[in-house]
C-alpha cells in the first residue's frame, strides 16, 4: 500500500511539472506579445516577472523557480496587485462553493440512486429518472436565475447575491461575517450546484448498484438470510462506490467550470467571476494563475481518488514493479472459492 501511494505521488509530481511546462508554452512561447501593465526600462509592456531572455529551457527554469519558490506570476493589470494575492482572495469563495456543493450533491444523489436501484421500474424509480432528466437538462445559468428570482426576490427566503466571510475580517465593508451568515448566503449557490450534479450522480449510483446487486455473491448473501439493508450496506454499496469515486476525480475541473456561471449570477467574488473579468481586461497574469490553480486541483483530486480507490477495493493491489495490477492473497482466495462451484457443475454435467 505504501509503495502504491509513493508511486502515485511521484506521478502527481511529474504531472505538476507537465502542467507548468504546458502553461509556460501557451503563455510565453506561442504568443509574440504579452501585456499585464508592467513596463521594462524601454517603456514596453511585459508579462514575465522573471528573465525570459535566452533559450526556452533557461526561461522555463526561471519561470518554474518563480512559480514554485516565490509564487510570483507578475502583477494584475486591473488592480496592480500581485496576481497570487488576487487569486488567494478569490480562492476561498470558489472552494466554499465547490466543496459545499459537492457534499450537498452526494447527500442528494445517494438516497435517490439507492432507492431507485432497490425499486427498479417502480414509481420511485421513474420519479428519480425524471429528476435526473430535469437536472441534466438545466443549465447552471438558468437554474441560478430561477432560484435567485423565486427564493430571493419573490419569497425573500435567502439573499439574492453577495458573499459573507466565514471568519471575522477587519476590513469588511458590509460587516457580514461569521459561519451563520456565510452559510446563509451560500445556501442558494449550493442548492443550484447540488441539483445539477446530483442528477448525474444519482443515475450513475443507480446503474452501478443495479449491476452489483445482480452478482453471485449478493444472491448468496440473500440465500443465507441477510437483510436488504445489510446487503446494501456491507456488500453492494462498497463495490458500487468504485465508479463514483472515479467520477469525483474527473469532475473537479467540470466543477470549477460550473462555478463560473453560478458566481456570476449570485455575485460571488470567486475565481469564476475573476476569470471572466480577467479575460475582459486582458489580465494575462491572473488568467495564467487561475489555469495553474485549477490544474493543480485536478492533479491533487486524482491523486486522492487513486488512493481512495485502492482503499475501497482491498482485493486490488498494485505490484511494486512494472505497475501491473495483481490481487492480494485475500482476493485470490475469494476468487478461487467462487470459481470452485462452477468447476464442479461443469464436471458433473
Amino acid at each position: 500500500m505504501l509503495a502504491f501511494i509513493v508511486r502515485r505521488l511521484s506521478w502527481a509530481i511529474v504531472l505538476t511539472f507537465v502542467v507548468t511546462l504546458v502553461t509556460f508554452v501557451v503563455f510565453f512561447v506561442l504568443p509574440k506579445h504579452f501585456t499585464n501593465g508592467r513596463r521594462n526600462e524601454r517603456g514596453t509592456d511585459i508579462l514575465t516577472p522573471f528573465d525570459a531572455r535566452g533559450t526556452v529551457p533557461v526561461a522555463y527554469l526561471s519561470f518554474l523557480g518563480h512559480v514554485a519558490l516565490h509564487a510570483d506570476l507578475g502583477n494584475s493589470r486591473a488592480s496592480g496587485e500581485p496576481a497570487t494575492t488576487v487569486i488567494a482572495r478569490a480562492l476561498p469563495v470558489t472552494a466554499s462553493l465547490v466543496i459545499g456543493g459537492m457534499i450537498l450533491w452526494l447527500l442528494m444523489a445517494f438516497p435517490i440512486g439507492i432507492l431507485a436501484a432497490l425499486r427498479p421500474r417502480s414509481l420511485i424509480d421513474k420519479g428519480a429518472m425524471a429528476f435526473v432528466l430535469i437536472g441534466a437538462a438545466c443549465h447552471p445559468l438558468w437554474l441560478s436565475l430561477l432560484f435567485s428570482y423565486t427564493f430571493g426576490a419573490r419569497l425573500h427566503w435567502f439573499p439574492i447575491a453577495g458573499y459573507c466571510d466565514f471568519s471575522h475580517v477587519k476590513d469588511s465593508s458590509n460587516g457580514c461575517f461569521g459561519p451563520r451568515y456565510w452559510a446563509y448566503h451560500m445556501t442558494l449557490p449550493w442548492i443550484t450546484y447540488g441539483i445539477i450534479f446530483a442528477a448525474l450522480y444519482a443515475r450513475m449510483i443507480r446503474a452501478s448498484l443495479l449491476e452489483t446487486l445482480d452478482e453471485d455473491y449478493i444472491r448468496t448473501a440473500r440465500a443465507k438470510g441477510a437483510s436488504t439493508s445489510r446487503i446494501v450496506r456491507k456488500h453492494a454499496l462498497r463495490n458500487a462506490m468504485l465508479p463514483i469515486i472515479t467520477m469525483l476525480g474527473m469532475d473537479v475541473g467540470v466543477a470549477f467550470a460550473g462555478a463560473l456561471f453560478i458566481e456570476q449570477i449570485y455575485d460571488l467574488p470567486g475565481m469564476g467571476r475573476l476569470f471572466v473579468n480577467a479575460i475582459g481586461s486582458g489580465d494575462t497574469a491572473v488568467i495564467m494563475g487561475i489555469a495553474l490553480v485549477v490544474s493543480f486541483a485536478v492533479v491533487i483530486a486524482n491523486l486522492v481518488v487513486d488512493i481512495l480507490y485502492s482503499i475501497a477495493d482491498p482485493r486490488i493491489r498494485m505490484s511494486s514493479a512494472g505497475g501491473t495490477i495483481r490481487l492480494s492473497r485475500r482476493g485470490s482466495r475469494a476468487l478461487r472459492r467462487s470459481a470452485q462451484p462452477r468447476v464442479s457443475e461443469q464436471t458433473t454435467s
